[in-house]
């Protein structure tokens, strides 16, 4: 059988104004990088969510464990209002579960979210529980791809959830640019799908995966002292511009279909330049990408969770929908959904 989505839900804590963040943090962390408020002002981003709030305590100087213990005590409550809400849109209890499936790169602790809100939950003791760990912004699309081949070989539900926290990775003061770029753009959120055999809603109906190795060292999560450090190289959205236009086409051929055909662009909105590149070289329009820039403006970049956040804004369109999102590797990774 067929796994098809359906049901969806999401948690977000508290929204932070990306401009009150900028004067009322961000604009000393950064009083010796010139370009910092260009920065700011241009990632696309108006609102943002926040476990560690800035204004009110400064975590940069925080050791990563003291981070991982405030993971676990803000993840749990998200988590479990994501996947309760995205149970209640499908119908299903979590009795009904077969395999929970949690994808992370922002925290760790064993045992796991996937163990502790599986018994906070009341998901069966029988529950098969996968974590996806560290692979970024992209993971929500090899995780659907991991539930969907449990729902079509078991013939059971399963729930994906992505719960990603940056806010408890701040860095202390640097001067480099791509440090300013990271904190100009994360943000925090849970999200969660659920999928089921044979149903009706959204097909999962394929997924393609390219790597460029060789760009490797153009985006990295690299665990430190104090935290997680990104590193980002301005050209990830050229590497992008390489490689999106055949990952779609393979995507689209293996189903019969032509980018024309497409009524949905689920796009990971890694910032600005990467909406734009993607739009140039698949050849949308811009409206195409609307539900892409809203979700930026509005949460800003939540790492896996956002890919998620962009489908469940485009739940009302009829027709096939691309879900496409990019990360450390460089990886790209998109699936297609088709109606039901």
């Amino acid at each position: 059988m067929s796994a098809v989505l359906t049901g969806a839900g999401h948690a977000l804590p508290t929204t932070l104004d990306q401009d009150a963040a900028w004067e009322g943090f961000f604009a000393g962390h950064y009083a010796d990088v010139r370009a910092a408020r260009r920065v700011f002002a241009g990632s696309g981003v108006r609102r943002r969510h926040t476990v560690a709030n800035p204004l009110d305590e400064d975590i940069s100087r925080w050791s990563t464990g003291a981070r991982m213990q405030r993971y676990v005590q803000e993840a749990l409550p998200l988590g479990k209002q994501a996947v309760a809400g995205a149970l209640d849109d499908a119908g299903l209890a979590p009795g009904d579960v077969g395999l929970f499936a949690v994808a992370t790169c922002t925290g760790y602790a064993t045992p796991g979210l996937d163990i502790r809100l599986a018994s906070d939950l009341g998901m069966p003791p029988g529950l098969q529980r996968l974590l996806v760990g560290h692979m970024g912004c992209y993971a929500a699309v090899p995780g659907l791809a991991a539930v969907g081949d449990y729902v079509e070989a078991r013939a059971r539900p399963a729930v994906l959830l992505c719960c990603e926290l940056t806010s408890l990775h701040v860095q202390p003061p640097a001067r480099e640019l791509d440090q300013v770029v990271a904190h100009a753009l994360f943000s925090d959120a849970a999200a969660a799908v659920v999928l089921q055999p044979g149903a009706r809603g959204r097909r999962l109906a394929g997924v393609v995966a390219r790597t460029d190795s060789s760009t490797a060292d153009h985006m990295t999560w690299d665990v430190t002292d104090l935290g997680f450090r990104m590193g980002l190289s301005p050209r990830v959205p050229d590497v992008l511009s390489r490689h999106a236009g055949d990952v779609v086409d393979e995507l689209l051929t293996g189903a019969g279909l032509v980018s024309g055909d497409v009524a949905g662009w689920a796009v990971h909105p890694g910032g600005p330049r990467i909406l734009d590149v993607v739009r140039d070289c698949l050849g949308l329009a811009e409206e195409d990408l609307a539900a892409s820039r809203h979700v930026l403006a509005e949460h800003g970049n939540c790492s896996s969770a956002t890919v998620l956040l962009v489908l469940e804004e485009l739940r009302d369109v009829d027709g096939p929908v691309v879900v496409m999102a990019f990360g450390p590797g460089l990886t790209l990774y998109a699936a297609l959904l088709l109606p039901s």
